[in-house]
Formats: structure tokens, C-alpha cells, sequence
């Protein structure tokens, strides 16, 4: 490794000799969580140049990763000039600061950077995104607490799972589940789960004592197994009918911290009809929610407080979500209430991996939600997509099993050479396993052997191949 001091006190420095020939000029603004994670996951294969103004973070980032690091103020014209800005592909802003990003994003249209992707939190600025897309030439805005909102409302649609994405539309949902003890999916071959269930749905990937699986049909379920399964909503939800732990839709819920990802999701759930009650210690915090929010009803409270919980109900409540600042109060509480409520659905938003890990793996909460890992994706998937060829280009991407398995949704072109043949017909690489067709009139398709593609379909494809950018990769 080598460095360099250059004027203005900008230190640039690089590790490594990076290729110019595949992948993109990416330059990432801010080394946070969600800076770090994008950095880890775009440097195996393209050129990524960070830029913070933090020199230390910089110089340890750099000696772990493949990038290029600038340290400087990423709004300043010559801190981007000197990162090569003028030679990028895209540029994500992602400092805590909304105006820095939006700044950022600015220079780098104004040096010439195609594509720019901002980190947005500001709700206020919700109704300006539309002018900030157009005038300031953004590609792509996110906001992270909003997103983590949006997991946070499926997961409540559908409680008996631990994590709902969806495809196309949402017309087919994937779902992770793990199977409990005395599950009657224990021992199940899954050549035999439709004549055990009748019912339409595939098991895609299976994550056992820290191995990644992509089943076969003679694969033979665990307890203890996570599972991801594909299929519509009501067929999913009759599989867990027929398993005995299916839950309704939520309809009353309890919010433990009146933060922006509160706004967001107690908006989405009033919407949909939910009852909703917000507890936080801030009376202040309480009275400004429910000027925002009057439908809510807003309880001043320390939400780690099981006789307050008791009296506010929670043995009544479909489901409680922990969403305060401090993760090791979001894990306690949670753990609090499943005790109190063993019917009701826990959500806790935890952002520490070694937390998410640890609680994971100890099965001590019903679901996790990250705002910096919903972020990250959301980033990822447009990387990729960009990557992607015009006509089968990647619609949706979703990681699985911290990232060792992805679910990607392809859109397929007018004249795919593979389509009409039956997929029997056709050698699919290893490690890859087509989930599910949404055909171009919605119908849904759990592929079988003698099942064909057709022009626009909507392809699901779970593999450990992380790289696929168009539906022709995953053809030997």
C-alpha cells in the first residue's frame, strides 16, 4: 500500500492495483454503516473511491477493501475532482447529513456523473423528492427509515413469517420461516410436501447450522432450519394454515419509540386500518407524534416497563415493535413482551450485526429490521440493475441468509433465445434455482419441469451466485 499527501490537506491513498476493465467507477460519499456495507459489497468488481473526512476511518478502510480513499468534505468540488469524479459512473451519497448528499450529488451531475443516489432521512423533504429527481438530476433517493418502515408493515401483513419480500408487484411474496420443534415439517422430503400439504408452494433456499443450501427435491427438512419459500400470498398463507401457526394480519399494535421510522410505519398502519398505540419517555416526542398522527393514541412511558406494557394491554395485542435508538433496549423489550404475549408478533429494529447475529441465532425475537441493511440493498439492487442488459435487466433484488444467497427478479426481453423450451431442456448453472414465473398476465407459475418461459415474464431466481446481472447468466 502506498499514499500521498496532496494540497488542501486531502489525503488520497489506494491498496492494491484495481482493474479497469469490468465493472463500474463508483465513488461513495460517507463511510458509515451504510457507506461501509455498499463498500464491501461493490469493491470485488468494480473501481470504488470513498471519500470521508474522517482520515483515519479512510486509511483503515482502505487497508481491508480494494478502493481508493479521499479524505475531504464530499460536497467540495475539488474533493471530487480529486477523486476522479469526472470519470465516475455514479456517485451515492450516504453522510448523515441530508444536505451534504443532496449537495453532493449536485457536483457530481454538474462534473458529468451519470447516475447519483442520495441518502435522504428528512420526512419534510418527502414532498420535494420529485423536484430534487428532475432539477438536481437525481437517479435514485432513499430514505432509510421510510424503507425500514415498509419491512416492518409486510412482516405485520403476514405475522408467521420472520421476514416477507415480494416480486413483481407484489403478486408472488418470498417468506422466511424457521421450523420449530415438533414441526409437522420436520423429516419432510420435499418431493413429498405438495402430497403432504397440497399446497402450491417451493422451499428456494435453506440456511442449516451456518450452511447455505440450495435444495434438490430429496432434501429432507429439520427443526431448526430457516426456510425461504416462494409462492402468492394465499398460498402461502394456507401453508401455514396447514402447519397450525398461521396468524391474521395484525390489526392492533404497540410502537415503543416516537422516531421517523414511527411516523412512517404508524402512517402506513393507520392507513390500512390498524389500531395503533405509541409509547416513548419524551412528552415532548409524544405531543409532536400526535399532532402528526391524530389517529394514534400516545402513551408517555418507559416502554422496558412490563407493568406498563400489562396495563396498556399487551397481552391483547397482535403485535409490539421496538424501534428506539438504542438497540439493547429494542432487544429487551421485545424479549419483554414475547414472554407477556406468546400470540403476539415482535418486531425489534436492531442495527448492530453482532446484535442481529446474536439474536438471530438464539432465536430470541420474531423478526429483526436494520434501516442501514434495508438501505444497502435497496443501493445494491440499483447498482446491479444498472449493470444489467436493457431487456432482461434485474427488477428486484433481495439478499438471503446474510447475504450468501440472492433472490433476484428478471424481466425477460421480447425474443429470449430460451424461451418455449421446457426447463427440463435446459441446463441451469449450479448453485441456481428458478422460484417462481409471473407470467405477462399475472398468473402465477411455480416452475416445473415441463413449464416454459415466455417474452415478459417475471423470473424469480434464488442463487449463491452473486454476480448474475441478466436472466442469460444463469444458462451453462
Amino acid at each position: 500500500m502506498t499514499s500521498r499527501r496532496i494540497k488542501n490537506h486531502f489525503t488520497a491513498a489506494r491498496m492494491g492495483a484495481v482493474s479497469l476493465e469490468d465493472g463500474m467507477r463508483i465513488i461513495v460519499v460517507g463511510v458509515g454503516k451504510v457507506g461501509l456495507e455498499l463498500t464491501r459489497q461493490l469493491s470485488g468488481e468494480n473501481q470504488v473511491t470513498i471519500i470521508d473526512e474522517d482520515a483515519q476511518l479512510i486509511e483503515n478502510v482502505i487497508n481491508i477493501y480494494d478502493v481508493m480513499g479521499v479524505c475531504g468534505n464530499g460536497a467540495s468540488y475539488e474533493v471530487q475532482l480529486e477523486a476522479e469524479g469526472g470519470r465516475a459512473d455514479l456517485l451515492i451519497a450516504t453522510t448523515s447529513s441530508d444536505e451534504i448528499n443532496i449537495l453532493a450529488c449536485l457536483v457530481a451531475k454538474k462534473m458529468g456523473v451519470p447516475h447519483t443516489i442520495a441518502r435522504i432521512r428528512n420526512p419534510e423533504y418527502e414532498k420535494q423528492l420529485r423536484f430534487m429527481r428532475e432539477e438536481l438530476g437525481l437517479s435514485m433517493s432513499i430514505n432509510p427509515e421510510k424503507a425500514a418502515a415498509r419491512e416492518i408493515a409486510r412482516v405485520l401483513r403476514f405475522p408467521a413469517a420472520m421476514k416477507v419480500e415480494t416480486f413483481s408487484k407484489g403478486r408472488l411474496e418470498l417468506v422466511e420461516y424457521r421450523v420449530p420443534e415438533n414441526s409437522a415439517l420436520n423429516g419432510v422430503q420435499l418431493l413429498n410436501l405438495y402430497k403432504s400439504l397440497r399446497v402450491r408452494v417451493l422451499i428456494c433456499a435453506v440456511s442449516r447450522k451456518g450452511e447455505t443450501i440450495i435444495p434438490s427435491g430429496d432434501f429432507v427438512l429439520q427443526a431448526g432450519d430457516k426456510i425461504y419459500l416462494t409462492s402468492s400470498s394465499d398460498q402461502l398463507a394456507q401453508f401455514f394454515r396447514h402447519l397450525g401457526v398461521f396468524r391474521n394480519r395484525a390489526s392492533t399494535v404497540m410502537i415503543v419509540g416516537a422516531s421517523k421510522i414511527c411516523y412512517y410505519l404508524a402512517s402506513e398502519l393507520l392507513e390500512m386500518g390498524m389500531d395503533v398505540k405509541i409509547i416513548d419517555q419524551s412528552e415532548s416526542r409524544c405531543i409532536n407524534m400526535g399532532e402528526r398522527l391524530p389517529k394514534a393514541l400516545l402513551i408517555v412511558g418507559d416502554g422496558t416497563d412490563t407493568e406498563l406494557l400489562r396495563e396498556e394491554g399487551i397481552d391483547q395485542t397482535d403485535a409490539f415493535v421496538a424501534i428506539t435508538g438504542i438497540d439493547e433496549a429494542n432487544i429487551l423489550m421485545a424479549m419483554s413482551a414475547s414472554k407477556q404475549a406468546e400470540k403476539c408478533k415482535v418486531v425489534a429494529k436492531i442495527n448492530r450485526k453482532s446484535l442481529v447475529d446474536l439474536v438471530s441465532g438464539a432465536h430470541m425475537i420474531d423478526s429483526v429490521v436494520s434501516a442501514a441493511s434495508v438501505t444497502t440493498e435497496l443501493i445494491v439492487q440499483y447498482v446491479r440493475a444498472m449493470q444489467s442488459a436493457a431487456g432482461d435487466h434485474i427488477k428486484t433484488l433481495h439478499r438471503l441468509v446474510d447475504g450468501a444467497v440472492e433472490a433476484l427478479e428478471f424481466g425477460v426481453g421480447p425474443n429470449p433465445p430460451f424461451g418455449g423450451i421446457p426447463l427440463k431442456d435446459l441446463q441451469l448453472k449450479s448453485g441456481i434455482l428458478l422460484a417462481g414465473i409471473v407470467r405477462q398476465s399475472g398468473k402465477i407459475v411455480i416452475p416445473s419441469g415441463a413449464d416454459v418461459l415466455h417474452p415478459f415474464d417475471d423470473v424469480i431466481v434464488v442463487t449463491t451466485r452473486t454476480s448474475l446481472q441478466k436472466i442469460g447468466d444463469i444458462f451453462q
